[in-house]
């Protein structure tokens, strides 16, 4: 990807200027035009804690016996053991590879699958691949990428698909389908 990073958001005015200087830390400016097709990212990986999880299952009011009763889940469950709500494993996956681009928007999310179930303990990493790109609007354009959460050596527990406007770096392409009313 030839895309710079952190260019557009590094001159604030907010702060003295040799700290606006420095780059920022994840904060990338691609375009549309920037995001290659096919191109893949692999996150690093991280386990899932007993603690985050209850406070994940706390913030979202999410009571159910499956994801906070161990005695449900290890005599009556289907698993045997508590699971990890699966609201959690999309929100920790996708995080292990966003990015925060100063260009893009989410525009939302298609096919969510939970795949298999992921537990407490468990380790997760993503690949997100980006899919296409489509003209949208007159400043903005549509990219599809799927994030694939795995868990241990490659078990394919969560699959979707994210939807971004991203803004072209030069204006509406030349090429682009006359925009819909």
């Amino acid at each position: 990807m030839t895309a710079t990073v952190g260019i557009s958001s590094t001159h604030p005015k907010t702060m003295p200027a040799d700290h606006a200087e420095i780059p920022v830390w994840n904060a990338e400016n691609w375009f549309y035009e920037d995001f290659e097709i096919g191109h893949k990212i692999r996150s690093l990986r991280r386990t899932i804690s007993e603690g985050e999880s209850q406070q994940f299952n706390a913030l979202v009011l999410d009571m159910h016996p499956y994801v906070s009763d161990q005695i449900f889940a290890e005599t009556e469950g289907l698993f045997g053991k508590r699971l990890v709500a699966g609201a959690f494993v999309f929100s920790a996956g996708l995080g292990l590879v966003a990015t925060n681009c100063v260009n893009a928007f989410s525009y939302g999310y298609d096919k969510l699958r939970f795949i298999k179930p992921t537990f407490i303990g468990d380790t997760i990493y993503t690949i997100r691949t980006n899919l296409d790109k489509q003209p949208k609007y007159a400043e903005l354009g549509l990219i599809r990428s799927s994030y694939e959460v795995f868990k241990g050596e490659g078990e394919l527990v969560l699959y979707c698909e994210h939807i971004q406007t991203v803004r072209y770096k030069n204006g509406r392409p030349a090429d682009a389908p006359p925009l819909k009313a």
